[in-house]
């Protein structure tokens, strides 16, 4: 993966011209998304790797948000604006995969800031964010398909938490916002594709996807749709069909 990165990005970043291996990560809010990206990314020692010879990187949906007007803003740092709304993802995996400079959001506002955040060409991309799975045409890309299935509880708690220490929210205002668009865009846009992916949140899953990924790395697995298998191991189900109702974003 070292040198010539610039020559292997008009290659679609891939020896040979190849595209990478994509695996979807999804799973409703503050499910741990990202940290199960981490998580395996670290256990693939790829956090240690220099970012110019990283063989797997993490993707998030949250750079391709719309820029907001002036207005939305306004409703943005009131937690009055729906960012869980899909007509808000100005950017499908198509434009992100082989990009080099990718935009970043605010965490509150939700404006674009001024820094980008380079990702090098690499063989296996994981992508995350709560509309990975939505459009079936950036669906249909990944090989593999991951929904960190999270008790509501435990996620609304992360939430509320995160937002007051991190984005200087109020109580009302963060349950506001997440009755009015977060558990409804959930329960829409969400979950009603979670049964082409796989449901976990087992140490032994994120080992079995790791293990999968190595290899792949190591030329062991052609990089085939996997279909939710992995190394003919299917990871069981923990969420039941009648929970989507009063399951929330």
């Amino acid at each position: 993966m070292a040198g010539d990165s610039e020559q292997r990005l008009q290659e679609q970043g891939q020896p040979g011209g190849g595209e990478p291996f994509l695996i979807g990560v999804s799973g409703g809010t503050a499910s741990g998304k990202s940290s199960v990206c981490s998580r395996i990314v670290q256990l693939l020692g790829q956090n240690e790797v220099d970012h110019r010879q990283k063989q797997v990187v993490i993707l998030s949906q949250d750079s391709f948000y719309r820029v907001l007007t002036s207005e939305q803003k306004a409703k943005a740092l009131k937690g009055q604006f729906n960012f869980d709304h899909p007509g808000e993802w100005k950017l499908t995996l198509k434009n992100c995969v082989g990009r080099q400079q990718l935009p970043t959001k605010g965490a509150i506002s939700g404006s674009r800031k001024e820094e980008t955040v380079t990702v090098y060409p690499a063989d296996v991309v994981l992508f995350e964010g709560i509309l990975a799975f939505y459009c079936q045409e950036v669906r249909d890309l990944f090989r593999m398909k991951l929904f960190v299935d999270t008790d509501a509880d435990t996620r609304l708690s992360r939430r509320v938490l995160r937002d007051i220490s991190e984005r200087g929210r109020d109580l009302e205002q963060i349950l506001s916002q997440y009755i009015t668009f977060v558990k409804p865009a959930f329960e829409e846009f969400c979950l009603p594709v979670t049964d082409i992916s796989l449901c976990f949140f087992l140490t032994v899953a994120i080992n079995l996807i790791v293990q999968h990924i190595q290899d792949i790395l190591n030329g062991g697995l052609s990089k085939r749709q996997t279909n939710g298998c992995l190394n003919g191991y299917t990871p069981p189900r923990q969420r039941q069909p009648s929970e989507s109702s009063s399951r929330p974003h």
